[in-house]
């Protein structure tokens, strides 16, 4: 066997290396290439003693953010002092409270240098600092935008597209859309490739579907709620199982209730979407109608019981003028002359108090006047026994 020899390769036809991994961003902060010629120095001296250059990089960051936060509000209050709402404040408040935690947090990666752990370790706790700075940015929009929204809604018009009613709507997408963009910047900010992610979203989505029916169905029927509105916040809506209030906040899972003992329901959007929901302040206007049936002897004069149903309607201070308040006569009863007191109160939840001062000074002026409220009466024949029964005539 002859074995020949290899040809020489030319320079030009080596493999080359796959290219590292490049970053997404660039989190390397070497501080000393901006440090003036005058503090370099102290700075070499400082990374000598690396515990003490993080506390005074702490301090500095600290005292620097506080002071950025100063000037930034400072700025901001001019800009607004000619508004009267309290609501611009706030959202200065909320957007510049993480400006102390940008600046210690970049104190830090700055210092971390100085401790020689190695390039992985410094990669991890850079990234790791940095992900706790879109933590207390992340939080503080979302306070920023809650409270926008809640300000937006409650100041827009009936006709408008931002209404008490589509504020959990709105509520709902922006944060989500928030939510999305934290956590793109957080894949971002650890190199993790999205694209295997967005690859097995189907199965996974599938997965997710059938572990967490219960809790998509919620979510899917909040979202027709506030689609077709059957209610809004601050309806007093009554449900077909008995449950009553007013709807304080509806949330992506459930729909809370506060009845009239002060007591808040919590009930699933799914259970809402199927249910029969009787809206007591649905309507053109809030105001809602009691019903008070009355009976009366026989003998007594109808115009006389109308009259003094009215005036006790109007005496009350529960009942509004305007509908005004009025009295039916409806059948003539077994045992009574049969009226209806119809009147309109403010709220649905005044309804109990109404009806109960209502049927109270009825019952004094009917006293007073003589009117008698009659009760069914039964006549009780009792047979002995061998008694014939009476021949028919």
């Amino acid at each position: 066997m002859q074995i020949l020899p290899m040809e020489p390769k030319s320079p030009g036809t080596e493999p080359e290396e796959a290219p590292a991994v490049q970053d997404f961003l660039d989190l390397n902060l070497d501080l000393e290439q901006h440090l003036p010629d005058a503090v370099v120095p102290a700075w070499h001296f400082l990374q000598d003693y690396p515990m003490l250059l993080v506390l005074v990089m702490l301090v500095l960051g600290y005292l620097l953010g506080k002071g950025l936060q100063w000037m930034m509000r400072t700025s901001f209050s001019h800009a607004t002092a000619r508004t009267k709402s309290t609501l611009d404040d706030k959202l200065i408040g909320y957007l510049t409270a993480p400006v102390v935690q940008t600046t210690v947090i970049l104190a830090l990666v700055a210092a971390q240098r100085a401790f020689n752990f190695g390039d992985s370790v410094n990669w991890f706790l850079t990234r790791t600092l940095f992900s706790l700075l879109l933590i207390f940015w992340g939080r503080a929009w979302f306070k920023a935008i809650t409270l926008l929204i809640q300000a937006l809604a409650g100041r827009a018009k009936r006709t408008g597209l931002m209404q008490p009613r589509t504020r959990p709507l709105f509520d709902m997408g922006i944060k989500m859309l928030l939510l999305s963009i934290l956590i793109w910047l957080f894949m971002a900010l650890w190199n993790i490739d999205g694209t295997a992610w967005l690859a097995s979203a189907g199965v996974i989505g599938i997965a997710v579907g059938f572990a967490a029916k219960d809790t998509l169905a919620n979510l899917i029927s909040g979202i027709s709620i506030i689609a077709d509105a059957p209610y809004k916040l601050g309806d007093y809506v009554v449900l077909d199982t008995g449950e009553r209030g007013v709807v304080t906040e509806l949330g992506m899972r459930s729909t809370r209730l506060l009845t009239r003992d002060d007591v808040e329901i919590s009930i699933p959007n799914a259970v809402m979407g199927m249910a029969k929901i009787t809206n007591e302040s649905g309507g053109p206007a809030i105001e809602h109608r009691i019903r008070i049936p009355i009976g009366v002897a026989y003998g007594t004069r109808p115009a006389r019981v109308v009259e003094l149903l009215e005036q006790v309607a109007r005496e009350n201070e529960l009942i509004i003028d305007h509908p005004v308040p009025r009295v039916r006569m409806r059948a003539f009863g077994e045992s009574s002359l049969d009226f209806e007191l119809l009147g309109w109160i403010r709220y649905p939840e005044q309804r109990g108090l109404a009806r109960h001062n209502l049927l109270i000074e009825i019952e004094s002026l009917f006293r007073e006047e003589g009117i008698h409220i009659p009760f069914p009466q039964r006549d009780v024949h009792l047979k002995t026994p061998g008694q014939a029964d009476d021949a028919e005539p």
